[in-house]
């Protein structure tokens, strides 16, 4: 059974070892690696590899992607010790599902009827992660959105789209996610994380579990 009183942390857009380490010492669930080259947290698979080697095997590790060929994904793979596959392009259930590895497709949420009906096209997926809505990007906007509106999902809801430590708390009690992700709300630069951010806003979560 799911332990719904604890909200699990994904911090996404690791590029550097010392913000691994951060965010392992502070508890973080999962640790997310960025793959998609126009991105400013972008991660070369070699570099993602030799930061996941050192981290403790608890720590779940996930590669995103953006519309990438099947055969980089593969590579990537081979690569990388990447326990989750994320999703965050145009991609369909039968691309993602390819891989045999479980995965999460991002949804860039406009309003609960087109978010759900976009979810429904992924029965497969092991988690539906809901970012904001930003024409012309895929994620990353840094924007939030009213968590008010989230629908239900047959699947676990990651919530993403700037959290930060001063606002996850709301964004907790409104939409009972199972997790949150995190990335420039915890950063002093693009890719670059801050330790005393990421410690706050694990505090912030914990904090908002024990309100529930």
């Amino acid at each position: 059974m799911v332990d719904v009183q604890r909200t699990r942390i994904k911090l996404c857009g690791i590029t550097r070892q010392v913000d691994a380490d951060a965010a392992s010492s502070v508890g973080i669930d999962a640790l997310g690696f960025n793959f998609f080259e126009e991105s400013p947290r972008f991660v070369a698979p070699s570099a993602a590899s030799d930061i996941i080697t050192r981290l403790s095997p608890f720590v779940t590790t996930v590669g995103l992607f953006v519309n990438a060929g099947a055969e980089f994904v593969r590579d990537t793979l081979r690569n990388c010790r990447l326990d989750l596959l994320q999703f965050h392009g145009d991609e369909t259930e039968g691309y993602c599902r390819q891989f045999n590895v479980p995965y999460l497709k991002a949804l860039r949420h406009r309003d609960e009827a087109q978010t759900l009906a976009d979810a429904a096209g992924f029965p497969s997926a092991s988690g539906i992660l809901l970012d904001a809505y930003k024409p012309g990007l895929y994620g990353g906007t840094g924007q939030s959105f009213d968590w008010g509106q989230v629908p239900n999902f047959d699947q676990p809801l990651i919530l993403a789209g700037g959290l930060t430590a001063e606002n996850v708390g709301q964004a907790i009690a409104s939409a009972q996610p199972y997790s949150v992700d995190v990335s420039g709300g915890v950063e002093s630069a693009p890719g670059i994380k801050d330790e005393r951010k990421i410690a706050a806003f694990v505090s912030a979560v914990k904090q908002a579990d024990q309100a529930r």
